[in-house]
């Protein structure tokens, strides 16, 4: 008697089975020694039984899933014209997916000053530029209060030039806070950038750039007024000046920023 577990199927059911979405698996040949398991006739075989289609997922290749991957391998040995053109491929987190331009950074790549920013907006995402629009026209404003311009390269030994940066090259939509993978995947690019210009002081603005850098959940109030390190220099915090816009009234304490961050340079 056949086993009324098994089953067979012509070509026109396994065709009118394969529209449905339905796939049904059949035994293989047998090698030498080895027992065949039935395999169980699916219940769309019996007339009137409603039928939930099984179809086994089917995995998306990694190389076509945006964050799939990490930042490349290598980032810590590349030169300057290497490490842009990598960041400006990157697919490594969604930010990729909704940027015009990545926001690589501007400056004297020998400066001695070095200014690292929390992300692109909308100004700098369309022009592919750090610190444009309001924002930028008052850090101009302050760095030419402490004798640099962003626009001088290679002048006296980096003393007036600045490189500016920030600490994500995307812009994320809507302007909203930087999450924090997209921080971390981020962040050998900006290692690599700070061990390329090699500053002798970071200016480090708004509170995402700070806790970045820094490691920490503190708030930049508790921050500021001291000096901190990394990857063996000085580091100053203060304020975003899209912030100082929105709050004049902290222009003051921004400026004490500035001095300390001179002060700390001319020690050195």
């Amino acid at each position: 008697m056949t086993d009324p577990t098994s089953f067979d199927l012509d070509e026109r059911q396994r065709a009118m089975l394969a529209e449905m979405g339905i796939r049904v698996w059949w035994p293989q040949a047998s090698a030498p020694g080895v027992v065949d398991i039935p395999v169980v006739a699916p219940q769309a075989l019996s007339p009137g039984v409603p039928v939930r289609p099984v179809v086994p997922a089917q995995p998306e290749p990694r190389a076509l899933l945006v964050g799939a991957q990490t930042s490349p391998p290598g980032v810590e040995q590349m030169d300057w014209d290497t490490l842009q053109s990598t960041v400006a491929v990157c697919r490594a987190c969604g930010l990729c997916q909704s940027r015009k331009h990545t926001v690589f950074g501007v400056g004297d790549r020998r400066a001695q000053w070095m200014v690292i920013g929390e992300a692109p907006g909308e100004h700098e995402d369309l022009q592919g530029e750090p610190f444009v629009g309001q924002a930028g026209k008052l850090l101009d404003n302050m760095l030419k209060a402490i004798g640099l311009n962003r626009h001088v390269e290679g002048g006296q030994d980096g003393q007036t030039g600045v490189y500016i940066t920030n600490t994500l090259k995307c812009r994320p939509p809507g302007n909203r806070n930087p999450e924090p993978v997209e921080l971390s995947t981020c962040s050998p690019y900006l290692v690599r950038q700070v061990a390329l210009v090699q500053p002798r002081i970071i200016l480090a603005m708004g509170r995402f750039a700070v806790q970045s850098l820094l490691k920490t959940t503190e708030p930049i109030g508790k921050l500021r007024g001291r000096v901190h390190q990394v990857q063996g220099v000085p580091v100053v915090v203060t304020y975003h000046p899209a912030y100082l816009l929105r709050n004049p009234a902290d222009k003051a304490k921004a400026w004490a920023d500035l001095c300390l961050a001179l002060q700390t340079l001319q020690a050195a």
